[in-house]
């Protein structure tokens, strides 16, 4: 066989008998094919044990560092249950896991020591070793049919009792794990309890990198986190992380030219969320997430189905979202930051979604105060921006709220637009410090309150809202909007007025539907200006 480059194919062996095998000299699709001419280099000090016993963290991260020396290759793991430690991927690296093959994490906390330079939480910090970890590598590839299991419930189970010791005492005691973290982090908070979980997969500073058809079990932190990486490709991932804390299950950071496609997702954090860091140090690091495609997803529990923020300070631009199922999530669609993060939300655009039992929040909320609700202040590095995002073709059943959009009142939310938007929800659509909103075709049923409620809205164009709601309260309502048109709003003609307007700001709201001038649909308060509504 003849080459213009050596390919190394490693072989993972199954039991105690197992036969790791390092080839060289040529390109092969299986392991197993022999050849006379092949030199197995030091297979009696690479044996990788698939007896779900042995511990192989020695070996494998043997095995890869040959095989990257080497020019790169393949690590393949038929079917069998691989014990490890953490695995620490280098260039040009690929891990092959046959359907049947798992790789079982060991829950030791020490095999992930030494502590590398990680971020958690939108901060770099040196902490326990992810799982599966890179670090300025090139050319990483992890495919086939297996299973990463990820032990996650002993690392679950001991945040869970640091939580409760700080609620009970308002204090940690420090383990040894934490006293190395402290040791590696000066500046860090005593919030964070010293106690990091790790990501099960996580690529610092990497480029090219290939995840496809590959099975994620029990993380114990963020699932597939990509921090300040490039040029990357999700493809047929297959997550499952039960009822345990803060498990998310893509999270690209930082990073850019990111395509995530045809992965189920069951979390119990955001199912995909999109970050770029948080706060000064990140504005400071400068380093945005951008170009992130994401389509044909199922994602059926967790905190939202596709999240944007809240640790966005550094910006998130250029991101599209297409053709997914939201099933059991608190919220569909959730952009999120607060008034301490800055940074910029640009260039969003997300179509053909289908939402069922989104319980707690909206099915689209786009929210400037999430987890703080704090007063206005000056326009400063502190204050974030959302702008130019696009939301078409949502249905969406069993919501808690249909569309919720909360900008400040120092800065709204600019260049919004929601069309072809079919929802049944509890609570209805409410825009709150909008400028350039357009609504069209918007369809609102069996809501309690009012449907629709535009509050300090500027340059407004909406056309086409529609809700079965009953007689007992107005349809539309607008308080100190201007520059707003209203069209093609259906109504009952009876009871309370469709359309109630209010607030001494408002002014020039159009009417462009001339059924609203009939049966006393439209309802004026005395602190609206005289001449403020135009018709």
């Amino acid at each position: 066989m003849t080459s213009n480059r050596r390919n190394f194919i490693a072989k993972a062996g199954l039991g105690i008998g197992g036969v790791v095998g390092l080839s060289s000299g040529g390109d092969f699709s299986c392991p197993q094919i022999k050849d006379t001419t092949l030199n197995f280099v030091n297979v009696a000090l690479k044996q990788i044990i698939g007896d779900g016993k042995t511990k192989n963290t020695l070996a494998i991260n043997s095995l890869i560092k040959e095989i990257h020396e080497n020019g790169g290759g393949t690590l393949y793991f038929p079917p069998g249950n691989y014990i490890t430690g953490a695995i620490h991927l280098k260039s040009n690296i690929t891990i092959h896991l046959e359907a049947g093959a798992v790789i079982t994490f060991s829950t030791d906390f020490d095999d992930y020591l030494p502590m590398v330079q990680s971020r958690w939480q939108g901060i770099d910090c040196v902490n326990f070793s992810p799982l599966i970890y890179a670090n300025n590598a090139s050319n990483i590839t992890i495919t086939g049919r297996g299973t990463f299991d990820g032990g996650g419930a002993v690392w679950w189970d001991f945040v869970l009792k640091l939580r409760k010791e700080f609620k009970e005492t308002g204090k940690v005691n420090r383990t040894r794990w934490q006293e190395i973290f402290y040791q590696n982090n000066q500046e860090a908070s005593d919030q964070s309890f010293g106690f990091m979980r790790p990501s099960l997969f996580q690529a610092y500073n990497c480029d090219n990198i290939l995840i496809e058809g590959v099975r994620f079990l029990n993380s114990p932190f963020w699932t597939v986190h990509l921090v300040t990486c490039e040029n990357v490709v999700v493809d047929r991932v297959w997550i499952h992380n039960e009822d345990s804390p803060n498990t998310d299950g893509i999270n690209p950071e930082s990073s850019k030219n990111v395509r995530i496609s045809n992965c189920y997702i069951y979390a119990s954090d955001d199912c995909i969320t999109i970050k770029s860091g948080k706060s000064k140090w990140a504005r400071e690091n400068a380093k945005p997430c951008e170009n992130i495609t994401v389509t044909n997803c199922v994602m059926t529990s967790g905190a939202a189905g596709i999240g944007i923020g809240s640790e966005m300070s550094a910006g998130v631009r250029r991101v599209t979202v297409s053709n997914c199922v939201f099933e059991n999530t608190h919220t569909g669609i959730h952009i999120k930051t607060n008034r301490e993060r800055g940074g910029i939300v640009e260039d969003i655009v997300i179509s053909n979604i289908v939402m069922n039992n989104i319980s707690a929040q909206a099915g689209i909320f786009i929210n400037t105060e999430y987890w703080i609700k704090t007063t206005p202040g000056p326009v400063n590095e502190n204050t974030p921006r959302f702008r130019n995002i696009h939301i078409s073709n949502v249905t969406g059943v069993n919501l808690k709220k249909a569309v919720e959009i909360i900008g400040l009142e120092e800065m709204a939310i600019e260049n919004v637009s929601l069309s072809n938007i079919n929802t049944s929800s509890q609570y209805g659509l409410k825009c709150r410090y909008i400028k350039n909103l357009m609504l069209t075709n918007i369809q609102v049923n069996d809501v309690t309150d009012t449907p629709f409620v535009f509050e300090h809205v500027e340059q407004a164009d909406i056309d086409g809202l529609t809700t079965n709601a009953g007689k007992d309260q107005p349809k539309v309502k607008l308080l100190n909007v201007s520059d707003f048109s209203l069209g093609r709003c259906r109504h009952n003609g009876s009871g309370k007025a469709f359309l109630e307007i209010d607030g001494e700001y408002t002014g020039q709201v159009w009417l462009q539907d001339k059924r609203l001038l009939t049966n006393g649909a439209v309802s004026v308060t005395g602190k609206v200006k005289k001449g403020a509504v135009i018709i």
